[in-house]
């Protein structure tokens, strides 16, 4: 039986009145990519600043691998790894003096620190530009680091908020494959979220989320067939067309 990495259960956030999230459930387990499909203003990044913490549950609960992300914060947020749809990297810095201040914010000897950051960037064909500037780098490259940081303390959970945004076609299909191999090789648990049909692989989990609402929560195939449907595209039409 696979680990639950995140139970997001009966979750509701509204701003003033208008209401992002309406009762949203779901679960991810260890080894699985969850795509996290919706049209921007669906609800994603309200559910992204409630699972980082960055603002605080009214209703429902949120449980990263069984710590409550209210009452437990810190142990929750302990396994949660992110990359931010708008990129966080100081651009001063050179690669490795961005990954080495992530590693001592989580506490790590710096002979760890050492030893993840190289093995973070060859897994990501990033080690012999490590002494290089950030601003230096491409977004495709920028991205490669940013995913690198997010690992650096062995994460159960990879949240990755639209991170192939305005990337050229082969970076955005390198950081889709990486991240696929990774969830097959690593088991790590990967909420992606995304507006773009072609990142969605067929053996993947998918949530449709719609004007706060959960449309759509299985396997690809089961939610083709849900929709009579024969692609994913045909699929999210279906899920999220006007009355």
């Amino acid at each position: 039986m696979n680990k639950i990495a995140l139970t997001v259960e009966n979750l509701t956030f509204s701003y003033g009145q208008k209401k992002a999230l309406d009762n949203v459930n779901f679960q991810i387990s260890a080894g699985e990519c969850t795509l996290l499909l919706g049209e921007n203003g669906a609800g994603k990044s309200t559910l992204f600043s409630l699972i980082t913490h960055l603002y605080d549950t009214h209703a429902g609960k949120i449980e990263l691998c069984g710590f409550d992300i209210q009452k437990q914060s810190r142990q929750a947020l302990a396994r949660l790894g992110v990359v931010f749809q708008q990129t966080t990297l100081d651009m001063d810095l050179t690669v490795v003096q961005n990954l080495n201040y992530h590693c001592a914010l989580h506490g790590m000897s710096s002979k760890l620190a050492k030893s993840r950051i190289q093995e973070e960037l060859e897994r990501l064909q990033m080690y012999e530009r490590r002494g290089e500037k950030v601003r230096q780098l491409n977004g495709g490259h920028k991205r490669r680091v940013e995913i690198a940081r997010a690992l650096l303390h062995k994460p159960s959970l990879l949240l990755l908020d639209e991170p192939t945004v305005g990337l050229d076609i082969p970076s955005r299909q390198g950081i889709v494959d990486y991240v696929h191999q990774l969830v097959a090789n690593e088991k790590i648990a990967v909420l992606w979220a995304s507006h773009l049909m072609d990142e969605v692989y067929q053996d993947d989990h998918l949530i449709v989320l719609h004007r706060g609402q959960i449309k759509a929560n299985g396997q690809v195939k089961d939610v083709l067939t849900q929709t009579e449907s024969d692609t994913v595209a045909k699929a999210f039409h279906a899920l999220t067309q006007l009355a």
